[in-house]
C-alpha cells in the first residue's frame, strides 16, 4: 500500500530522548507523500530537558511536515468528525500516556486526537517507550493489545540489565506498522529483541 495522499496524525508525547529515532520516521512518510498531521501533548509543548527544548521540537516538527502543530484538545477534536485522519501514529507514547489511553483518559490533545480516531474506526499505531511496561503499567499495554484497532510498532527490552521493566519500540518499523494497520493486521513480530538490533 502506497501512503500517498494518506492523512496521518502523528503524536508525540514526552519521551524525549526518542525523538531522534522518531524523526528520520516522520520524514519518510513525508516523503511518500503523506499529509502529516502533527499533534503534541502539553509535556512535549512546554518542557525543555538535555535533549532540547520545546520549542525547538515544535519549529523541527512543523517544518518537516508543512503544517502547524496541534497543542490544544480543542483543536484537536475536529479530527474525528471534520476531518477525519486515515491512521493516528503515537510515538513516542509514553507510560504515563499508555495508562491514560487505556483508561479512556483523554486530557491532552495527542489522548484527544486518538480518541476521535477510534471514534471513526480507524487505526491508532503506538510506539511505546515506557519504564513500567513490564510493571504496574503492564495491565495497561495488555488492555491496548486487545482493544479493537489499537496496533503497535514492535517493541522490546531496551536496557534488560539496568532498567528490567523497560520497553521501547523499534521506531525503524513505524512505516510498517502504519500500512499493515491500515489493512487491519498488526504488523508481526510485535515483540522483539530490540537491545540487540541496535535500533
Amino acid at each position: 500500500m502506497s501512503l500517498k495522499g494518506k492523512k496521518i496524525g502523528f503524536g508525540l508525547t514526552g519521551s524525549h530522548c526518542t525523538y531522534d529515532a522518531v524523526f528520520p520516521e516522520i520524514e519518510k512518510l513525508v516523503n511518500e507523500g503523506a499529509e502529516v498531521l502533527p499533534v503534541v501533548s502539553f509535556t512535549v509543548k512546554n518542557t525543555d530537558t538535555r535533549f532540547g527544548k520545546g520549542e525547538d521540537w515544535i519549529q523541527r516538527i512543523e517544518e518537516l511536515t508543512g503544517n502547524k502543530v496541534i497543542d490544544s484538545i480543542v483543536k484537536a477534536e475536529p479530527l474525528g468528525p471534520k476531518i477525519p485522519l486515515d491512521c493516528m501514529v503515537i510515538a513516542p507514547m509514553t507510560g504515563v500516556s499508555m495508562s491514560k489511553f487505556a483508561n479512556a483518559m483523554n486530557d491532552s490533545p495527542v489522548l484527544m486526537a486518538a480518541k476521535a480516531t477510534l471514534r471513526n474506526l480507524k487505526p491508532v499505531v503506538l510506539g511505546i517507550s515506557t519504564n513500567d511496561a513490564l510493571g504496574l503499567n503492564g495491565v495497561n499495554l495488555m488492555r491496548l493489545m486487545s482493544t479493537k484497532n489499537v496496533y503497535f510498532i514492535p517493541f522490546g527490552q531496551d536496557d534488560p540489565e539496568k532498567k528490567p521493566n523497560s520497553m521501547v519500540a523499534r521506531m525503524t518499523d513505524l512505516r510498517e506498522t502504519v500500512v499493515s494497520a491500515m489493512n487491519g493486521k498488526q504488523y508481526q513480530p510485535v515483540l522483539v529483541e530490540r537491545y540487540r538490533d541496535g535500533h
